[in-house]
This record gives structure tokens, sequence and C-alpha cells, in this order.
């Protein structure tokens, strides 16, 4: 590979200096943004906290006293010719860099955050106002100029539960995802809070993103082809599962040790992992034929970056998230560890990226699931042993798992036929299945006289038999009540799990034994 994509880490002993960053504009200020703007006694504001200055020549271009902590960054666009700043009820934009002109203002009460599309004009901006007095909180998308009106809000999407928010939009700039997110769980299922995924479309078109799996969301990503997007989400093993722009899902993963989720540049290949707590486990995926590539181990990462040629991969363990161990790799994402650097235990690994390079630079590459070979030794994860009490080390050793890991859907077992399916396998699958039921279903409409006969006399009350009066509006009945009585089951077994129920769900259950008594009567008269 070549070793000059890689930019050079910076290694400090001791604090770190000040690195500036190449853009044209940088932040900086004598005292943290959002600190205090003490005033004078004649009440004009004190020393300016935020300035911007410019990278080439060093000259302040612009001061402002910054008086809230959050969301006080100022944005630019890719193009940096606009560049947009949140103040009070407003949000103020300015053109070519003239900070002494405010070229037009967005005017919304209450309004907490926005966010700039990517990619070159028409300029785009999500922005988000909270909910409050029972109203609900709401994301609006505009574009740039046209803010005024009643109509001129390309797309809104209200919704409650929110104390805060993150809007992600696509690289094409045609549609935002909005994770909405509360403080607290009320239900007291997690504590960590409450989230909620929505998807909101320059078209018009928003809806709700609905997640198979309970519990929070730890990512979700864009594919760089717009048309698609990965969320990770639920309670450990957490579940992956790819929708399209209807919200759909199009491939569920299955559930694993994840909680992040990385596409390549050219969106070909995904890379689910599990870092922060996790143990660093990836799973790099071939998204176009959803088949596994490699399942490398990056321990202790504290930092996960996509090579702009999309076949490398660099992970590193930086301070101050780890002091220890520090240092970085560079993989094939075939799981091939191609270099690797440790810092010195007297050092620490502040940061390090790859050399950022233009779209289309590097051009896609044929996927191959051979790993690469490499000249860096090859690395076995150390594997702890489980603690074994005394009264058992002398014993044979039982293999217990807390929960068993759902496969991704193709690798299912499949009724005669162990082979994974491929996608449109997959699709077509689907479909039949759908057809055969629709026609079972019509069936058993059409034609009562050919269910079976009842079930013996030893079965128990609530058991669901199948029979045949002869009467259609009898059978009709009888179908509905078992239906009922199956549905109160599930909610019984979700109970006895310790799954808190729903009040509507606890009105259902006490209503068994009057269903169980009305289908006795239904199938005594037949």
């Amino acid at each position: 590979m070549d070793h000059h994509i890689l930019q050079k880490a910076q290694c400090f002993q001791g604090n770190p200096g000040k690195i500036a960053k190449s853009i044209p504009l940088v932040r900086m200020g004598p005292c943290l943004p959002g600190a205090t703007v003490k005033t004078s006694k004649d009440g004009t504001a004190g020393i300016p906290n935020l300035q911007l200055y410019d990278m080439k020549t060093g000259a302040c271009l612009k001061s402002f006293n910054q008086k809230k902590m959050q969301n006080w960054c100022p944005s630019w666009s890719e193009d940096e010719t606009i560049c947009a700043r949140n103040v009070n009820n407003e949000v103020h934009f300015f053109e070519n860099n003239n900070f002494n002109t405010i070229a037009n203002k967005l005017h919304l009460q209450k309004i907490n955050d926005f966010v700039l599309s990517p990619g070159p004009q028409p300029y785009k901006v999500a922005v988000y106002v909270p909910g409050s007095k029972g109203a609900p909180s709401f994301v609006r998308l505009y574009q740039y100029p046209n803010f005024d009106g009643p109509h001129a809000a390309l797309a809104n999407k209200s919704f409650f539960k929110a104390d805060k928010v993150t809007m992600l939009w696509n690289k094409k700039a045609t549609a935002v995802l909005v994770m909405a997110s509360t403080d607290v769980d009320k239900t007291g299922a997690s504590y960590y809070g409450e989230q909620t995924l929505h998807y909101i479309a320059t078209n018009g078109e928003s809806a709700v993103v609905q997640l198979p799996k309970n519990g929070p969301i730890y990512d979700v990503v864009w594919n760089s082809s717009s048309t698609e997007f990965c969320a990770v989400y639920g309670f450990m093993p957490a579940k992956a599962t790819i929708f399209n722009l209807k919200c759909d899902p199009v491939f569920d993963f299955g559930t694993g040790p994840r909680n992040a989720a990385y596409y390549s540049p050219h969106g070909h290949i995904l890379v689910l992992a599990g870092f922060g707590n996790l143990r660093g486990q990836m799973e790099v995926w071939d998204v176009k034929n959803y088949k596994l590539i490699s399942k490398p181990v990056a321990s202790d990462s504290t930092y996960f970056a996509w090579c702009p040629d999309g076949e490398h991969i660099l992970t590193a363990t930086c301070a101050p998230r780890l002091r220890v161990n520090n240092g970085y790799k560079i993989w094939h994402y075939t799981g091939s560890v191609l270099h690797k650097y440790d810092v010195p235990s007297n050092a620490e690994l502040w940061q390090v990226s790859w050399q950022p390079f233009l779209d289309g630079i590097f051009p896609a590459k044929t996927i191959t699931y051979q790993a690469v070979p490499s000249d860096v030794p090859s690395e076995e994860p150390k594997v702890a042993t489980a603690y074994r009490p005394p009264a058992l080390r002398n014993k044979p050793i039982t293999n217990s798992k807390l929960h068993e890991d759902e496969p991704p859907q193709n690798m299912k077992a499949q009724a005669g036929n162990d082979k994974p399916l491929s996608k449109a396998a997959l699709k077509n699958q689907r479909k039949h299945e759908a057809k055969k039921a629709a026609k079972q279903e019509a069936r058993s409409d059409k034609s009562p006289d050919l269910a079976p006969s009842p079930a013996p006399q030893s079965a128990p009350r609530n058991a669901i038999s199948h029979s045949a009066s002869g009467d259609p509006e009898i059978d009709r009945k009888i179908r509905n009540l078992k239906k009922k009585l199956k549905a109160i089951e599930q909610l019984k077994e979700q109970a006895a799990t310790g799954k808190q129920l729903e009040k509507n769900q606890l009105e259902k259950i006490q209503k068994e034994k009057a269903l169980l008594q009305e289908l006795e009567d239904l199938e005594l008269g037949i």
C-alpha cells in the first residue's frame, strides 16, 4: 500500500500544543465559548469570547459575544460560500466570509439547533425547535435563502419525546435523519433515556423509522449513494438493519456486540463494530451481495476511519480516552494488518488521520474475499477464562450463554437448504411467502368445511382447536376468538419474562376467562 496516504500522527509528551485545522477560518477565543459575557455598568457587552481568524494572514475578521455554551459553533457550507450562526431566535447567514453584513436571517421562536446540507448549491438547512407546554418538537427543512412566507419550508416533521436531537443529511442533500432522544426513559426500561428515529425528505415526505428491537439507538449512518442508511440499535446484543428511503428494512444483520457502523467512501462495504466498552470486534460486509468478508478484532480502539481509497482502514488508541498502549494500525478490509505503530511508553498519541483527497480520485475496485498478504505478524486476541468457583473446578465445563446471537437474515436455517440466500433470492422468497399467505387466507375464508376435525376432549380449555359448524358466521366468530386467545397467551409470556405491559394489554388478559367461556359455548353448539 502507499504509505503516503497516511498523514503522520502527532505524538506529545506532556501537554499537547495547539494544532491549526486545515480550514480557512478557525474559531478561537481568550475564554471558552459559553463562558459568561460580562457587561459594563453602562450596559454594553464586555470582551468578546468568540473570534474568527483568517488562516492565511492571521488577521481577526470578526469578534462575537457568545452567551450560550450549546450549539455555539458557526457552520460553513462545503464551498465556504456561506456561513451560519445561531443567535437567540435566529440563524444568521454571512456570504463570502463577510462578517460585517448579515446577508439573510431565518427567524423561528426558540430555535435550538441547525445543520447545513452538504454539497454545492442550492444550499439547504435543517432547523430544530424543541417543544414546550404540551406542543411537540419539530424539524423543518428550508432552501437558502427562501425563509419567508407560510409555505417556505420544504418539509416539516413534528414529534414528542425529544430533549435533544441529532440531524444527519445524506450526501445528496435530499433527506435528513433525525435521532430524537430524552434524558430519562419514563418506562424505566433504559438508564440512558429513550431514542426514536425519524426520516424527513426535501420533497415533503416524512416517516418514523420502525425499529424491530427495543433499546437505545447507538449509531445511524447514510450510505454515500444517499439511497439507504444503516441503524445499530436495541439492547445488547444490538441489531443492525439497512433501510431504504421508504424506511422499509432491506437487510437485517442479526444481533451481535456492536455499537457503530461505517460505510466505505464508495458505499459498497459496511463495517459493523463494537468499540468503547466492547471488545473491538468488527464485521466487514459486502453490502451489494450481503456477504460477510471478514471479522477482525481491534481491541481498545478509540478511533476508526476509512481511507479515501475505500480499501484500507485505520484504527487507533488515543489519549486522553486511553493513556496506555497508544498506537495505530492500518488494515485491509479483508482483515489483514498491513502496518502497526506503537507509541513509546513515555509518550501519548493524541490524533491520527488520513490525508484528505477529493472525491473521485480513487475509483471503486472489485471486492475480494481472500485476505491480502501481510508482513506484520498476526496477533491472537487474548481470551480471558471465566471464573470458576472451587467446587466446580474439577467438574466438566458446560458452555452456557446469557443469550443467543440472532444470525443475519440470509444465514438463517432454510428448510431443505443450508446455503445463504442471495439478495434476489431473498426478495423472491418474500414475494412467494406473501402470495402463499394471501391464498391460504382466502381459501380459509371461502371453504370453512375444509378445516380439520375438533380436538379431543382431553385438550386444555384454551388450546386452539380447528372445527367447522357448517355455518360461516359461527366459524368466523370462533376464528376471531382463537386469535384473541392466542394474542393473550403471547402477552402472558411477555409478562412472565419481566416485560412491563401497557394498560390496554392488561385489560386484554383480564378478558381471557370470558373469551374461553364464549368459545366453549360456540363449540358445544356445533
